[in-house]
């Protein structure tokens, strides 16, 4: 050979790799920085409890003293122990696993973040290619959207920043987009089998030729068909006229299998998923019936063992995780607007009985809302516009407590822009995209999606975070609408009634999307003046 032959990568290794060296960038160059949320302060305790040998535990007497001067603990309904610390069950159990293994692997020592960090980089950007995967089983015939979904997601700005934090996003996102495309391999129609030759009529094979000319032509027939010998071909019926029973072949056993296990593994990491859960399930079962028990077991004995843990450390039954009473109290504050806030939220820290402070915060909800039942319809009005909410939350922490130092305006407003139209943009195209979409099996599972995921957030608490576990899903809706065009958006609107009004509630959730938008940038104009202005690092806006 005179030169070196060609190397060709698949496009999901490819993406992959671009996305990683992109989240790569952020890590190394914030190698040193610290932890600064108390999200991250208590994750960061599990996972060195776990991976010292320890159990599920926090607040050990160091992690209590540093704490101190914020929160003051109330340890009396406690068995304390100043080594180990409290048994917990206020957070869902993966990610202080997973940090665990990383700890373990690395050791405790400051250089632990960096590693974490550079694990998430790479949880991260396996969601491109798997956005890819995914896009290819519910839109088959579109590639180019596929690749177009999967780019998207790999240059997505604040994902790319998000392996910075120690959080669940950083396996929740991967975990519950591998959930889906195993629900949708596990509920996707399989070809039609063709009759075995020896099952048709003996005559079959005897026919004269005049009446074979009478019978359907073979190109109409099922692939399958030109393998049998002609006469008996030309007997089979096109795949249209088959009985709905006949066009689904059983779905594999595997991919039920890893369906039930990554949904109990996405609850696991956050518990918010458990309606979807459900759903799906229940969508399993009127699609498949008796099998759709491997995927219900699956889940359930994934889930069971952390339960059982629970269960027996409160003497009662007891969830994923106990942090939903914590919640309630936030959403419902009267201080509140329905999201995180900062000086409410260490009211119930000083509790360290878990049990006791989900049944104090649940009750004190309770109380909030028969006070001012009037604010319960407004609130969740103002959820639903905090969870499709511009991406700003995160800047504003960041640069207005000063961590990464002073930026010049034009950069400053230049980054400010980056951070939060890539969202506007595929949101909007979502929405339009949502329209071109088929009435099928994906696009049920698609809407369950968000319907199940949506709808606890407006009922309990909000943030603009929150919505980026549907990054990709709207991903692959934008690149729909891109690859399709407005062209594509005409014709369905042309094609029939219900292509009409799917088009007319896509252009309302898109004008929607841009009236939330609006008045929350009326609501924080000061605020953004303020961070964009000279002092603007010194802003010191809480969390």
């Amino acid at each position: 050979m005179t030169g070196l032959r060609r190397i060709r990568v698949s496009f999901p290794w490819a993406v992959f790799c671009a996305a990683l060296v992109l989240r790569l960038i952020p890590v190394l160059l914030a190698r040193d920085l610290g932890i600064g949320l108390d999200d991250m302060f208590q994750y960061d305790m599990l996972a060195r409890s776990l991976a010292s040998g320890n159990g599920f535990r926090w607040y050990a007497a160091p992690d209590l003293e540093a704490l101190k001067p914020y929160v003051d603990f109330d340890l009396s309904s406690v068995d304390y122990d100043p080594v180990r610390g409290v048994e917990t069950s206020f957070r869902a159990p993966l990610y202080p696993a997973f940090l665990a293994l990383v700890y373990f692997l690395v050791g405790s020592s400051a250089d632990r973040f960096f590693a974490a960090r550079l694990a998430q980089a790479v949880l991260g950007a396996a969601l491109a290619p798997l956005t890819y995967l995914v896009a290819r089983k519910m839109l088959p015939e579109k590639e180019r959207a596929a690749k177009l979904a999967a780019w998207i997601v790999a240059v997505y700005p604040i994902l790319l920043a998000y392996p910075l934090g120690l959080g669940t996003e950083n396996p929740f996102f991967l975990l519950l987009l591998a959930s889906f495309l195993f629900l949708l391999k596990a509920l996707e129609p399989a070809s039609v089998p063709p009759p075995s030759a020896s099952r048709l009529p003996p005559s079959a094979s005897r026919l004269p030729p005049s009446a074979s000319r009478l019978l359907p032509s073979a190109s109409r027939l099922l692939p399958s068909a030109s393998r049998f010998p002609p006469p008996a071909s030309r007997l089979l019926p096109p795949a249209s006229r088959l009985p709905p029973s006949a066009s689904r072949l059983p779905p594999s056993d595997y991919n039920l299998l890893l369906s039930g296990l990554f949904l109990g593994l996405t609850a696991l990491t956050r518990s918010v998923i458990l309606p979807f859960a459900i759903l799906a399930i229940a969508y399993a079962f009127y699609v498949l019936r008796k099998r759709a028990w491997i995927l219900a077991i699956a889940f359930m004995l994934t889930i069971a063992p952390w339960i059982v843990r629970n269960s027996l450390l409160h003497h009662k039954l007891t969830g994923i995780e106990t942090s939903m009473g914590y919640n309630l109290y936030l959403g419902y504050h009267p201080q509140g607007n329905g999201s995180f806030v900062f000086g409410p939220s260490l009211d119930l820290l000083t509790i360290l009985d878990d049990a006791q402070r989900d049944r104090v915060g649940t009750e004190k909800a309770i109380e909030f809302i028969r006070a001012e039942p009037g604010r319960f319809i407004p609130l969740a009005i103002n959820r639903l516009g905090f969870f499709f909410g511009l991406e700003k939350r995160v800047l504003m922490y960041f640069y207005g407590n000063d961590l990464v130092g002073f930026i010049p305006f034009p950069f400053l407003l230049t980054l400010f822009l980056v951070m939060l139209l890539p969202f506007v943009v595929a949101s909007l195209s979502a929405a339009l995209g949502a329209s071109l979409l088929r009435w099928n099996p994906p696009t049920i599972l698609l809407g369950l999606l968000f319907f199940a995921y949506v709808t606890p957030h407006v009922f309990i608490l909000a943030e603009d975070r929150f919505h980026l576990a549907l990054v990709p899903f709207l991903a692959i809706l934008a690149a729909l609408f891109w690859t399709g065009g407005w062209k594509a958006l005409a014709a369905r609107w042309d094609g029939s009634r219900a292509g009409k009004i799917a088009v007319s509630l896509a252009v309302l959730a898109a004008l929607l999307l841009l009236l939330n938008w609006g008045l929350e940038l009326h609501r924080d104009a000061d605020k953004i003046i303020q961070l964009l202005g000279p002092n603007g690092n010194h802003s010191n806006y809480p969390y």
